[in-house]
């Protein structure tokens, strides 16, 4: 490896330090985020997050893309996740302040709007108390999938990752086995981290309900707003229209409607696998369904 191939990932690195340092220490100046996108992972939040940016009141995370050279603005924080021992300071360095906030509105012509999405957020038990002890306001959004294809999904990231050796069936076999006793460590050892909690939860993340009423014991109902993947990647622009009015925003057209971040090549499920796993999940989607009042037809039914 060259000088060249270094230096570029040097720069970004030192960039950020700097930028995160100037957030710290501006961080009384840099308001509380509009909205959380909670989740779901593989489930569709990444393009859901910059699809809704693409409005012009809903502007992006500190620092924008065009402050480093990198691609695209940052999506998630995982702070009330994973980092939270860092602390509100370090949070707030990640949003957009005031004066920031005043010039987009200016060029945009009314007031904006900003939010984060790390989808690990709906999963994590602790996740939701710490939003609402600090950001009490914030507005939730989810994004869910059919559970079957979410886990599918989720177990073939962590195959193309690297990350997992097992086939599908064994790795669902394995999962209560890694992951037991890893929620109730998080939550008695605040500085914990579980990668299998996180990462090797497959079926656990698809099981909605379970996170959602954590969500809802700390936040009231009307603060929520789910769409599925199915109806989003059906009319991108019908779902980032209702969320923008749940975000109290005018709709707006979307430029870039119909992009796919993070596509995955298809792949088969068994017909046996697809039929355990919703037979699983069929009682974890009537408590859902119950939870929220709605259907969700396009899911897999036993």
């Amino acid at each position: 490896m060259s000088a060249r191939d270094v230096l570029p990932g040097q720069v970004l690195e030192v960039g950020r330090r700097a930028f995160r340092t100037y957030g710290m220490a501006t961080a009384g100046v840099r308001p509380d985020p509009d909205f959380l996108l909670i989740g779901a992972k593989r489930g569709g939040s990444t393009s859901l997050y910059y699809a809704l940016l693409d409005h012009p009141r809903i502007i992006p995370l500190f620092p924008a893309a065009g402050l480093l050279p990198k691609a695209n603005h940052t999506k998630g924080v995982h702070f009330f996740d994973s980092n939270y021992t860092r602390g509100m300071r370090w949070y707030r360095s990640h949003l957009p302040s005031r004066v920031t906030r005043s010039r987009a509105a200016r060029r945009a012509g009314g007031s904006v709007v900003v939010g984060e999405g790390s989808p690990y957020y709906l999963h994590h038990p602790l996740a939701a108390r710490r939003a609402y002890e600090n950001v009490p306001n914030a507005r939730i959004l989810l994004i869910l999938r059919d559970p079957v294809e979410r886990t599918f999904s989720h177990y073939r990231e962590r195959v193309r990752g690297g990350a997992e050796t097992l086939s599908f069936e064994e790795a669902l076999d394995a999962e209560p086995q890694r992951t037991r006793g890893e929620e109730a460590r998080l939550v008695t050892d605040p500085g914990y981290y579980s990668y299998a909690h996180e990462h090797q939860s497959y079926v656990a993340q698809s099981e909605y309900a379970v996170g959602l009423r954590r969500w809802l014991d700390h936040f009231p109902a009307e603060r929520f707003h789910v769409v599925t993947s199915e109806e989003f990647y059906s009319d991108q622009q019908r779902v980032c229209d209702s969320v923008a009015t749940f975000l109290g925003l005018p709709p707006a057209p979307l430029p870039a409607a119909g992009k796919v971040w993070n596509p995955a090549p298809k792949a088969e499920l068994s017909p046996e696998v697809r039929r355990r796993l919703t037979e699983h999940f069929a009682s974890h989607n009537a408590d859902l369904e119950a939870l929220l009042g709605r259907s969700f037809p396009d899911w897999a039914k036993p």
